[in-house]
């Protein structure tokens, strides 16, 4: 790949905003496991290799397993997940492709119905700040570190 510009490095007031956006998710009540598994299913959908590789290594310390790690992509097709990490990657998915429908209403039903309007604000916004981070590293073709 290309060596494309630093956004850290030219606009570091930028970095610092979105740092800002980290910090906030870090004070929610989100799971540490809930905040990896929206972190991994969204870069996996934008095609973020270096936020897949980041956030699946960050996931296993919190205690993730491989195996879910491994079926994440077709976590509608497994039983591995809980209904609460279900609801959560759903928003995760339609916030990322939000230029289909957006939120449906059923998912945003089911996740009411599950969880506060707290946390569901929390969901959406770990999804947004996800979803700004891909796209950062997608465009400026930011590499996978070589272990």
């Amino acid at each position: 790949m290309e060596k494309r510009l630093n956004i850290l490095e030219l606009q570091p007031q930028a970095y610092k905003a979105m740092y800002g956006l980290e910090n906030y998710l870090q004070t929610t009540r989100l799971s540490p496991i809930h905040k990896e598994l929206i972190k991994i299913r969204a870069s996996q959908i934008n095609g973020c290799a270096f936020c897949i590789d980041m956030h699946t290594k960050d996931a296993m310390k919190n205690g993730e397993t491989a195996q879910r790690i491994f079926l994440l992509n077709a976590w509608k097709e497994t039983a591995l997940f809980t209904e609460e990490e279900k609801i959560v990657l759903g928003i995760t998915e339609e916030v990322t492709l939000i230029h289909q429908h957006g939120v449906s209403q059923k998912m945003y039903d089911k996740a009411i119905s599950i969880f506060d309007k707290e946390y569901v604000a929390q969901i959406i916004m770990a999804a947004v700040t996800i979803n700004a981070w891909n796209r950062i590293a997608i465009s400026t073709q930011l590499e996978v570190p070589k272990e």
